[in-house]
């Protein structure tokens, strides 16, 4: 797994999405981290040192794995560019099917007068 700062890391993204158009899949998992072990945890915990928490990003289509690290003051920009690249790469989704409103009312009443009413 590479370790990628956020813009490479949103430009390869893009490229992952643009090679799995045809056939396959792009998975992203967001996650909280703080990049350091537990024992290094708890010695901050100790110390009343207050932990920096980042939001891990890894992005994979089964062959290729690629992840960032993003704190709390870049991820509004990286959000932003993010949901961005997601709309441009959603194209391939099916839209939904939706009845009429009018003819799903009308449904509904017709179901509705057929059931025998109880006594």
């Amino acid at each position: 797994m590479v370790l990628l700062q956020p813009d490479p890391f949103l430009n390869e993204l893009t490229s992952m999405f643009e090679r799995s158009t045809e056939t396959g899949s792009v998975w992203v998992t967001l996650k909280r981290s703080s990049l350091k072990s537990k024992v290094q945890r708890n010695k901050l915990k100790t110390a009343q040192q207050p932990i920096e928490y980042r939001c891990l990003i890894r992005a994979t289509n089964g062959k290729k794995t690629i992840s960032t690290s993003v704190g709390a003051k870049d991820h509004q920009r990286f959000q932003a560019s993010y949901a961005t690249i997601l709309k441009a790469h959603m194209t391939a989704l099916k839209k939904r099917e939706r009845k009429d409103r009018k003819k799903a009312a009308e449904d509904k009443k017709e179901s509705a007068s057929k059931k025998p009413k109880r006594a």
